[in-house]
C-alpha cells in the first residue's frame, strides 16, 4: 500500500483516520478502503485539505452513497459536528460496474443509488448487529464477516473501533464483488496502471510507463481516459506533487531545489508553479504553514 500520508497536506488538522488493505474478494476492485470519523465540540471547525489520488472514489456517508471522481486541483472540506465517512479508492477494474464514462466524473461528487449498501454500513458504523438477508447479490444482504484472514490495518490508533469498521469494510468490499462478477482480462490489465503511473517508483513519463505497461502510448492515453478520465502525464504530474508536498513538510532542512532535481523538475521554479497552479501557495509558503 502506498504511503498512507502522501496526499494528505496538513495531516496534523486530521480527525481520526484509517486505511486498510482490501480483503481478498475485493483485491481486483479496491486499492484500499479510507475511514475518518470526527466528534467536534460545538462552535469547532476542522478544515481537510487533500491532494488526492487520480482515481474514482465510492464513499458511504450517513447521508448516502456517491462516486467522487479524479480531481484536478487540491480538495477542502470543513467538518463540524460529528460523522464518518467509508470510501473505497478503487481500482480500474471496479469503474465499468459503477459509470459508464470516468472523465465525466472528473472534479465531480455524484448521488449514487445504493439503499441496501447504504443501510447495512449505516448499521455497521453504529454497531449494531448485521444479518445476511435472503438472495444474495448487489442490492441484496451480505453476510458479515469478522475481519479477513489476510486484511492489513494501516494507520489505526490504539483505541480504534476496528470491529465496526472492519464489518464495514467487508460489507462495501463484498457488495462491490458480487455487482462486479467476474473481471474481464482487459480489466486486469488496466489495474496495472495505478502502480506504474502512482506507485511507488513509478514512471518518470508516460513513454516510460506504456513501455512497462507493455502497450503504444495512444493505448495508455485510451485506458487513461476510460478507467480514470484523466491523461497519463497528468497523474504522473499528481504523484509527482503529492511526493514533493510530503518532502517540502517532513524534510525541512532539505532545500526547496534539492527536492525539485530528486523529483526530475527541471529546477525549483517549476516546482514552484506547480504548487501554485494545483495548491494555490508556494512551495516555501506550504513549508512554514505546515510546520
Amino acid at each position: 500500500m502506498v504511503d498512507p500520508s502522501r496526499g494528505v497536506l496538513f495531516p496534523s488538522r486530521l480527525t481520526a483516520f484509517h486505511r486498510y488493505a482490501p480483503p481478498p474478494v475485493a483485491a481486483d476492485l479496491v486499492q484500499w478502503f479510507w475511514i475518518p470519523e470526527w466528534d467536534l465540540e460545538p462552535g469547532v471547525v476542522s478544515r481537510q485539505t487533500v491532494l488526492s489520488y487520480p482515481a474514482l472514489n465510492l464513499v458511504v456517508e450517513p447521508h448516502g452513497v456517491s462516486l467522487v471522481g479524479a480531481t484536478t486541483r487540491m480538495s477542502e472540506r470543513v467538518l463540524r459536528g460529528s460523522g464518518w465517512a467509508v470510501g473505497a479508492l478503487l481500482r480500474p477494474a471496479a469503474l465499468g460496474t459503477l459509470t459508464s464514462d470516468a472523465s465525466s466524473l472528473v472534479d465531480v461528487e455524484q448521488p449514487f443509488s445504493a439503499p441496501t449498501l447504504h443501510a447495512r454500513v449505516v448499521a455497521a458504523m453504529a454497531g449494531e448487529a448485521l444479518v445476511g438477508e435472503p438472495g444474495a447479490g448487489p442490492e441484496a444482504g451480505v453476510p458479515v464477516a469478522g475481519q479477513v484472514a489476510g486484511q492489513e490495518a494501516v494507520d489505526h490508533e490504539a483505541d480504534a473501533p476496528a470491529d465496526r469498521h472492519d464489518h464495514a469494510v467487508d460489507i462495501v468490499a463484498q457488495w462491490l464483488s458480487d455487482r462486479a462478477g467476474e473481471i474481464p482480462s482487459v480489466a486486469r490489465h488496466a489495474n496495472m496502471m495505478p502502480e506504474v503511473l502512482i506507485g511507488e517508483g513509478g514512471a518518470n513519463t508516460p513513454a516510460e510507463a506504456a513501455v512497462r505497461l507493455a502497450v503504444s502510448l495512444r493505448t495508455l492515453q485510451r485506458m487513461t481516459h476510460r478507467y480514470i478520465g484523466l491523461p497519463p502525464a497528468a497523474i504522473i504530474r499528481r504523484r509527482r506533487l503529492q511526493e514533493a508536498a510530503q518532502l517540502v513538510r517532513e524534510h525541512p532542512d532539505v532545500s526547496l531545489a534539492t527536492i525539485a532535481a530528486d523529483l526530475g523538475y527541471a529546477d525549483h521554479a517549476h516546482l514552484t508553479s506547480d504548487f501554485r497552479t494545483v495548491l494555490g501557495f508556494t512551495p516555501s509558503g506550504y513549508r512554514t504553514e505546515s510546520s
